[in-house]
């Protein structure tokens, strides 16, 4: 079993989005120990914030296991061309697609791109997020709370609706919520939202597409040591980060990313509508 890091860690802050380079402890991806076995051979994923965290994790195990990788992410060009190169060492394609997904545009783009370039979408990966703490309802700018919903929200509505069409039978549709989908944090409030808002899309979702073949399923992380923590929380909080969790301590990206292999293979070909937790103890309802 490998020896993660525990809290305490050092004090750090970073501005929106953050950048993995500059984290510390630095997050394990899965860079040095994931080991594929084909799994997702010939696959072809769109993957969503996948320049860092998480989705650098999924963007890795997949390229491991066989499929070529499409990234969308916002601005973060040093930690994408990254993703890329360990992408690309795996033997696999990777199509870097920055831009803010805010924009209705962006988002069919991303997914006109990736089918412009792999000529379909086996996998889908809505996993771009944003978040800010908040002590008071009052404190809540009205522009952060569409910009959340905007972002977390209408962007993966907007790429399903883009995205389907491209797809065939046996694709599958992976959305990140959280913890946070049914224990909300009060200090992220507009995050906490729209995450439980995912979680009843891919319920809906997954019975809408079950007609075509086509499986939606959900992760629910947290806490996950990610550029998201350091780039949006009281340095206090990212001192202890996951210290209140049964196993003392927040998940690295390297241990969310088996269930979105799984969730994308053909072995879970029976497995749609269902949320799965990657909380290191800390039951969801």
């Amino acid at each position: 079993m490998a020896d993660y890091p525990t809290p305490p860690f050092p004090k750090q802050s970073q501005p929106v989005p953050g950048s993995q380079q500059k984290m510390d402890p630095y997050p394990d991806c899965g860079e040095q120990s994931y080991k594929g076995s084909g799994r997702l051979a010939n696959k072809i994923a769109l993957i969503t914030g996948a320049d860092s965290g998480i989705g650098r994790a999924v963007a890795i195990a997949f390229a491991r296991e066989g499929a070529d990788v499409a990234i969308s992410y916002l601005n973060e060009h040093e930690d994408a061309k990254e993703t890329a190169r360990w992408v690309e060492e795996a033997g696999r394609q990777c199509l870097l697609l920055p831009g803010d997904l805010a924009d209705k545009a962006q988002c069919r783009k991303v997914v006109d791109e990736t089918v412009a370039r792999f000529g379909r979408i086996d996998v889908l990966v809505n996993n771009a997020a944003f978040q800010m703490t908040h002590e008071s309802l009052e404190e809540i700018p009205d522009e952060e709370w569409v910009r959340t919903f905007d972002i977390n929200i209408t962007a993966m509505f907007r790429i399903c609706q883009a995205a389907v069409p491209h797809m065939k039978a046996g694709g599958s549709i992976i959305n990140t919520t959280s913890v946070n989908s049914d224990m909300p944090k009060p200090t992220l409030l507009a995050y906490a939202t729209t995450k439980g808002a995912i979680a009843n899309f891919t319920g809906g979702l997954a019975q809408m597409l079950g007609p075509k073949g086509i499986r939606v399923n959900s992760v629910a992380p947290g806490p996950i040591w990610t550029p998201l923590i350091v780039a949006t929380m009281p340095e206090e909080e990212v001192q202890n980060f996951g210290s209140q969790t049964p196993l003392g301590r927040p998940g690295q990206p390297v241990e969310v990313a088996p269930i979105f292999v799984l969730l994308a293979s053909d072995e879970s070909s029976y497995i749609s509508g269902s949320r799965y937790a990657v909380t290191g103890g800390k039951p969801i309802l």
